[in-house]
């Protein structure tokens, strides 16, 4: 063995066996590594073993801490890596034919103190012969066994060394002078151990920092991975240690998410926060099969992996991380004092994506998404131009598909408009300082969302040209109605060139929607009422025309004189039909700004050709509020009359009343 100052010895699993016996202590908790379900993080450890042999390419296996006591080492940390190495030096000298009894003396020196069944097996596994047959699986030779007790089966540690043994023979069957690559002084396969009284600490300390008999959390598995992966390929080699990822993920991004933990589970957050990072780089790296890991994630945040990341997503990982660290310690204000519609997290952006839920809905990463990469591109946050760069980013993942029921599926629902999305905030993260400046200027490459950009564009030179639009745009573009997309009320003022922009008219318009369409409640039957009275260019009194179906009990066509929901009337105004009837809305907003909807269907005069049982319906309130509680009616062709439906799909005309 050699010393190296502040690391320990470095050995190899031979030599610390022939120097000490190995003891598997009570407190441990039983052999993990081995498990069905830890089946690929066991692989990786093999396959990793089996490159540095194959290529001759020496691998440590980082640290290996524990207690050295009457000489018999007592590891607390590194029990699993210890286990499988142990397992693979059995397999070595039985493939090798070289477990005589002086090896055999020296196998036996590792041993488990968990379960005496663990112990005899290991103790009675190296004194037994095996034939090696690349066909057969050497767990059925052992189990088949005389001397294997059908009880052991039950040992979960003998259960997970006999999955183990299969699959280092899966792995190292072919193999040649295995046993004396490992064993050789200058072995590839080494460690640092540790004894805790050479650096000043206590097996008591150690048991309370480990809680000991859990298992491993996936963010540990994790954790130990990545930073393998973070050493192997040195990307962080040219650091000081206080800034290495092994620091920093136990001491301050750690600190970041105990400070706002309350009564989470940290590692559920702190891989969230990671799977939302790769999620996020595999878009913008366009890697070949990111659709596919993307969608994985979404779905478990634990399926992350240190092979999602390349060094540049590393980087991005760790100045993410750290400009969080700064933001809470510094208390910069990040607070969006404006509303995120469907798309609102319970208490922050940062705490949607980490603590709430198993996992945050696509848009709500998009949001954190364009929130990280404002953060990284600033010195110091200027909380206007940020929360401008977070409403253009809230405008695009708003703009949805309404259809005709009111539903409204977000715009961003699947793996191809995430990474959408993704490419195009990336794209306009290079304007997010001053994002009003870039949009008016810039040329939008990605065609992601291309309707609603070419709005946010008209808005940033409205805005550019003159500041006092400001206010007005965000106010329109706030109301629950229009969320985010103020189209509609351009249209109401007839809007048509940008350098005549009234901003009064757009005001009026905005007061309008804000009083009346701001709520379901407000979806009413005095709105319906007044919306009979207005008629179209063409001087047809037929709003209801934009839903159509047929009712077979009388022969008459159905409609609907608007459902009780906002995003029905969303659907009416912007929907598949919107050209032909959105201007019932737009002369009624414009009534609106000097009548309120009673007065519009009292002071209400039909015209000499309009039916009477539509006079009736305007006038009579009893019939919309009381005798048509499904808000669809049905009309004859001929148009004398029309039935109040007791339900959207009536099957006969029991309680369906007729107006004539």
């Amino acid at each position: 063995m050699s010393n190296v100052k502040y690391k320990g010895k470095i050995s190899s699993f031979w030599m610390l066996l022939k120097a000490h016996k190995i003891e598997i202590p009570i407190i441990q908790r039983d052999y993990a590594q081995g498990r069905e379900d830890k089946q690929e993080i066991r692989e990786n450890f093999l396959n990793a073993l089996l490159q540095s042999i194959e290529n001759n390419i020496a691998i440590k296996l980082d640290f290996i801490y524990g207690s050295v006591e009457d000489n018999a080492s007592q590891p607390l940390d590194g029990q699993q890596r210890l286990t499988t190495l142990f397992l693979l030096h059995w397999y070595a000298a039985i493939k090798g034919k070289t477990l005589d009894d002086e090896n055999a003396g020296i196998l036996k020196k590792f041993t488990y103190e968990t379960r005496i069944s663990s112990r005899e097996f290991c103790n009675t596994l190296v004194s037994k012969s095996l034939d090696l047959s690349e066909s057969k699986r050497p767990s059925d030779q052992i189990i088949d066994s005389a001397w294997f007790f059908l009880s052991w089966k039950k040992d979960p540690t003998i259960d997970a060394m006999l999955r183990t043994i299969d699959d280092i023979h899966k792995y190292f069957f072919h193999v040649d002078n295995l046993w004396e690559k490992l064993i050789s002084d200058n072995g590839l396969i080494s460690f640092y151990h540790i004894e805790l009284k050479d650096i000043g600490l206590t097996d008591d300390l150690y048991i309370k920092m480990n809680a000991r008999g859990k298992l491993l959390s996936p963010f540990e598995n994790f954790k130990a991975s990545f930073q393998k992966r973070v050493n192997d390929e040195g990307w962080d080699k040219n650091k000081e240690f206080q800034d290495t990822f092994a620091l920093k993920i136990d001491s301050a991004w750690t600190d970041l998410f105990w400070q706002l933990a309350s009564n989470y589970r940290i590692d559920d957050a702190f891989t969230r926060f990671i799977a939302t990072i790769s999620m996020c780089r595999q878009s913008v790296r366009k890697t070949d099969n990111r659709l596919a890991i993307i969608s994985k994630l979404q779905d478990n945040y634990n399926a992350v992996r240190p092979e999602h990341f390349n060094e540049d997503d590393f980087v991005y990982l760790c100045k993410s991380l750290d400009i969080y660290c700064r933001v809470y310690e510094e208390k910069w204000d990040i607070d969006i004092g404006f509303p995120l519609f469907q798309h609102t997290p319970g208490k922050s952006i940062f705490l949607g994506v980490t603590y709430e839920g198993d996992s945050a809905p696509y848009p709500q990463k998009v949001l954190f998404y364009a929130q990280t990469e404002y953060l990284l591109k600033v010195d110091k946050i200027d909380k206007s131009s940020f929360l401008d760069w977070m409403r253009v980013v809230r405008n695009i993942i708003s703009r949805g598909d309404v259809v005709k029921n009111g539903s409204r599926p977000a715009i961003i629902r699947s793996p191809q408009t995430f990474d959408g999305v993704i490419n195009l905030i990336h794209e306009l993260s290079a304007g997010c300082s001053n994002i009003y400046e870039y949009l008016s200027s810039a040329q939008i490459k990605s065609l992601f969302a291309k309707e609603q950009i070419e709005e946010e564009r008209l808005k940033a030179r409205l805005i550019t040209s003159s500041f006092n639009n400001k206010d007005i745009i965000f106010k329109t573009e706030d109301t629950n109605l229009l969320q985010g997309r103020i189209s509609f009320a351009l249209y109401c003022m007839n809007f048509e060139q940008e350098k005549n922009f009234d901003s009064l008219a757009l005001e009026k318009v905005q007061s309008v929607i804000t009083k009346y369409f701001n709520s379901e409640s407000d979806i009413s039957s005095d709105l319906r009422r007044a919306l009979l009275t207005i008629a179209d260019d063409n001087g047809n009194y037929n709003y209801y025309g934009y839903w159509l179906s047929f009712w077979n009990v009388v022969g008459a066509s159905k409609r609907c004189l608007l459902d009780n929901s906002l995003r029905e009337l969303e659907y009416y105004i912007y929907g598949n039909n919107s050209e032909d009837y959105r201007v019932y809305m737009k002369k009624l907003i414009i009534e609106l700004m000097d009548n309120d909807l009673k007065a519009i269907a009292l002071n209400f005069i039909p015209p000499p050709e309009m039916p009477n049982w539509k006079i009736r319906l305007i006038k009579e309130k009893r019939l919309l509020d009381h005798e048509c509680k499904s808000n669809h009616i049905a009309i004859p062709n001929d148009e004398k009359c029309c039935y109040l439906l007791k339900s959207m799909r009536p099957r006969d005309l029991d309680g369906c009343i007729m107006i004539e």
